[in-house]
């Protein structure tokens, strides 16, 4: 089979390698559909630390190939969605249902303490618990399972109350799944800050209530005197200065909720005053749980996500270094790759 393989930073190799098999409690799946998430750029790179070679890929779907010896639920034709993230299912944080938080957690080519081959690959071997049925949902639909349950984790974080204030900062393609699903979760007023005009068009039409571009005027200044408190926050950007711009734009009872990816050795400075004051919460949102993805396949399975207008470019296992250098360049939304097209 063939496989996108990670060599170095800034290099993919397409290597033909032995089809896997699957051990008795997995599925051989093939591949039909995997997005490209900004992880996999980081890995691509260099600045998320990963022991090359490696093949990334974790926002997939496709169709079993083959079971393991000991698998009785599944049969090969079945239509599944891949959750990337294989808990312990011992320690405590599993047991307390924060299974993101598994002390050994494994990641199918996402990040984690461990990480196996992933889904840029015709075909991957996944344990039965890690995928969900989803019908007749088409493949590019599916594989917006994994980051969708990302995001539901990370809203689910923040306690979001129907009606309350939330700022996005960032209208990249987290962004904007974070604009969609807020406004399904019951979010009241909703503002989108983005310094690329065409971002915050798609944002508007995914459910943003107001638009704000960053390089024009200080969000800080500006959103408040167009909303009035803020209760949420959300950084989907990964920079320390949109945190610290983040938190600065809730008020009393605010939260602050940092999602996208920062720099490892990254620091902000925050007033322990304020936390303490006015009760102001800052926290963090990792991955998702086997809990978010099932509930993300039933909202995708439902059309309560737009995905058409998410998507911007699609390419063969080939083209993944195209892919990565469009989204170094920010030239588009998300990238799909179909490894068996």
């Amino acid at each position: 089979m063939k496989a996108a393989t990670l060599t170095d930073d800034h290099t993919v190799k397409i290597d033909d390698t032995e089809r896997p098999v699957p051990a008795p409690h997995e599925l051989l799946i093939e591949i039909n559909a995997c997005g490209v998430c900004t992880t996999d750029l980081h890995m691509y790179t260099g600045s998320l630390t990963v022991d090359y070679p490696m093949v990334p890929g974790h926002e997939s779907a496709g169709e079993v190939a083959a079971v393991g010896d000991d698998v009785d639920a599944f049969q090969v034709g079945d239509r599944v969605a891949i959750n990337p993230s294989i808990p312990c299912n011992e320690c405590r944080a599993c047991k307390s249902g924060r299974e993101n938080l598994c002390h050994d957690l494994t990641s199918i080519g996402g990040a984690a303490k461990n990480i196996i081959d992933g889904a840029f690959a015709e075909y991957a071997t996944v344990p039965i618990g890690n995928v969900e049925r989803i019908g007749d949902l088409d493949y590019r639909t599916a594989s917006f399972a994994e980051p969708l349950g990302c995001v539901i984790n990370g809203i689910d974080q923040v306690d979001l109350t129907s009606g309350e204030t939330v700022v996005v900062i960032g209208g990249g393609f987290i962004g904007q799944l974070l604009v969609q699903t807020l406004r399904t979760s019951g979010a009241g007023t909703i503002v989108l800050s983005e310094p690329v005009a065409a971002r915050r068009k798609v944002g508007l039409k995914a459910g943003a209530d107001h638009a704000v571009d960053p390089g024009d005027k200080d969000p800080t200044a500006v959103i408040p005197d167009l909303v009035g408190d803020v209760d949420v926050a959300i950084e989907a950007v990964g920079f320390p200065e949109t945190i610290t711009q983040a938190h600065a734009l809730t008020g009393p009872g605010g939260r602050t909720l940092v999602f996208g990816v920062p720099p490892e050795d990254a620091t902000v400075e925050l007033s322990p005053f304020d936390l303490f004051f006015e009760e102001r919460e800052v926290v963090g949102s990792y991955s998702l749980t086997p809990n978010t993805f099932s509930r993300a396949v039933t909202l995708l399975d439902n059309g309560r996500i737009d995905v058409d207008t998410l998507v911007t470019d699609e390419f063969g296992l080939e083209d993944l270094e195209t892919a990565f250098d469009q989204m170094e360049a920010q030239k588009g939304l998300k990238k799909m790759v179909y490894p068996n097209r």
